[in-house]
């Protein structure tokens, strides 16, 4: 078992989280704003391995779903104050028992505290783990799909007011677009808890150590940060990946596409990379990458955009800023047959073949090796 008692702790924890969010997974400043919450009210927070859990335990998965598009903002007044704990509340009227442990959906800056603070406010332990390894847009992208437990019944809460319990969904796509559609009504996000799952299966689907390993991304940049060193060279040596360009910021095309931000961004190459030009498509995180429209980096692997600061959100890019772009490995489970139906380049209407990043790296020859 792992305790949070710091706000450097809780800082490192958020950053780490950002970095895996791959430009989504949620605002960050929301995130370290309610992990906050948890230390000022002299709550504990624990992290544990899923092994330290009851074989009874049952386990549930909190996240908001919703863009994460600047212009988001609530619609309405609020209604709710705690919209996370009310949906916990209502959650166990619905499983007719408790929550004994929280997973998160995904490692995001955003998403990943939902999980950190509704578990640690109810007295309760986070898992080290999640159900991604990354952050991705769509509710599709939940290893929880690729091994057949079902993610409902679920309750979504939005601050303005809603409370919605789905018992059962027709398939994926209707339970993407219920759920993300009570977060436009609201205008900006929604608080869904669903996928209770006992200890078998969440030992299963969780991606383990995720955790532990944000802590380990944030206070790696925050070491980096204090002597002036690379702090994209040091993430991708903490993920064992690359960066694979560094530039600057040439445009940045987006739009607010049913709850989802749907754009390009576009860097224009310096130093060895002078000439060059890096594309990323991006739904809410970056999802594919490439290089003088050459794909240099697939879903499901990782495309994290950095400054010399840490991890830039997809809605804090701004023309003319340098940035280097780091790229890294996902979860093997994501390469499955079944993870790639799910994730891969073809879901999101790109007419490739998934190549793994270390393949496609090798027959590029301008990157930096973390």
């Amino acid at each position: 078992m792992r305790v949070i008692e710091s706000i450097e702790e809780a800082e490192d924890l958020v950053i780490g989280a950002t970095v895996l969010g791959t430009g989504g997974g949620g605002n960050p400043d929301d995130g370290l704003e309610i992990i906050k919450k948890v230390l000022n009210a002299r709550r504990q927070i624990r992290i544990v391995d899923i092994t330290e859990t009851s074989s009874t335990d049952l386990f549930a998965v909190p996240y908001y779903v919703g863009t994460v598009a600047p212009v988001s903002t609530l619609r309405k007044p609020v209604k709710i104050g705690d919209p996370i704990l009310t949906a916990y509340n209502e959650y166990t009227k619905v499983l007719n028992g408790d929550i004994m442990a929280f997973v998160a959906t995904e490692m995001g800056g955003g998403n990943t505290p939902v999980a950190i603070y509704i578990a640690s406010m109810l007295g309760k332990p986070v898992i080290d783990g999640d159900m991604i390894g990354r952050a991705a847009p769509e509710l599709h992208q939940s290893t929880a799909n690729i091994l057949g437990i079902p993610l409902c019944p679920s309750v979504v809460v939005t601050e303005t007011g809603n409370i919605v319990i789905i018992k059962q969904y027709s398939d994926l796509d209707d339970y993407e677009s219920i759920a993300r559609y009570i977060s436009v009504l609201a205008g900006k996000h929604a608080i869904v808890i669903d996928t209770p799952m006992t200890k078998q299966q969440a030992e299963q689907a969780i991606v383990r150590g995720t955790l532990s390993l944000a802590l380990k991304l944030g206070r790696s940049i925050r070491e980096a940060r204090k002597v002036g060193g690379d702090v994209a060279l040091i993430t991708a040596k903490v993920l064992r990946g690359w960066v694979v360009f560094r530039g600057v910021i040439d445009n940045y095309d987006w739009k607010n596409e049913g709850g989802f931000l749907i754009g390009n961004l576009i860097i224009r190459g310096v130093n060895k990379w002078s000439g060059l030009t890096f594309r990323s498509w991006i739904k809410n995180e970056h999802i594919m990458a490439f290089i003088n429209e050459k794909p240099i980096v697939m879903p499901p692997d990782l495309i994290i955009v950095m400054n010399n600061y840490g991890p830039v959100t997809n809605d804090k890019l701004r023309v003319g800023d340098e940035v280097a772009v780091v790229a890294a490995p996902a979860p093997s489970i994501w390469r499955s047959e079944r993870g790639l139906e799910l994730f891969g380049p073809r879901h999101f209407g790109f007419n490739y073949d998934y190549k793994p990043v270390e393949e496609l790296v090798r027959s590029y020859g301008v990157v930096e090796h973390g």
